[in-house]
């Protein structure tokens, strides 16, 4: 796990960039492999895609803090046995995704500090240092899904593009999330971190619902 920095340039890229990533060459999980919608997760604050070994951590609030975390034997065997029990169904797939994304909270908290991080935490919060917000829990969390997808632990799902809602003419609040594909019916499933605080589990539900909320 690499010593996290903190990136206080965020610039969207056009979409140029998007076509020259898509484009170019890499690993499995490099962005000519990925949706335009999941890469522009990406390229919008000029970090690479996950691969099979690691994956940028952001936080600070649209990625302007952030941090390599490396894989190492032991992540793996511990994701891999989350995965043990859930070969057989759908259902309990997403489950062990729930147990993924708490151990990834787990996993990264001590050491970049969103240990105390709270859920829904935004700009209003003023303590950036210590969360996420939900373009923070919307990337780590494909990104984690992604990598989990190259172990070929997600036997009944794929990764969708993520999700938006908002609506300010009924007070909806923006917010998005990462997307699960459930493979044999296409429905999809929002995994969504940033409504629940630190160690707890991640709401998962059908996108269709999701929109409706709050």
């Amino acid at each position: 796990m690499r010593r996290p920095v903190n990136v206080t340039r965020h610039l969207l890229l056009p979409l140029i960039a998007i076509i020259v990533l898509l484009a170019s060459g890499g690993g499995p999980l490099r962005a000519r492999d990925l949706s335009a919608a999941i890469s522009y997760l990406y390229s919008s604050v000029s970090i690479q895609p996950p691969t099979a070994s690691q994956m940028t951590v952001c936080y600070g609030f649209v990625c302007r803090r952030r941090m390599v975390l490396d894989f190492s034997d032991a992540d793996r065997k511990q994701l891999t046995l989350l995965f043990g029990g859930a070969k057989t169904s759908a259902e309990g797939e997403r489950r062990a995704v729930q147990q993924a994304m708490v151990w990834f909270d787990k996993r990264v908290g001590p050491v970049i500090g969103t240990d105390k991080r709270i859920a829904r935490a935004d700009f209003r919060y003023f303590q950036d240092q210590q969360n996420f917000d939900c373009w923070d829990t919307t990337r780590n969390a494909t990104s984690l899904l992604l990598v989990l997808q190259d172990w070929g632990l997600l036997r009944h799902h794929t990764v969708g593009d993520p999700v938006f809602r908002g609506n300010v003419f009924v007070l909806q609040t923006p917010h998005n999330s990462a997307v699960l594909i459930e493979k044999t019916n296409g429905s999809d499933w929002v995994v969504d971190m940033w409504t629940r605080s630190y160690a707890q589990l991640p709401d998962v539900q059908r996108v269709t619902t999701w929109m409706k909320e709050d």
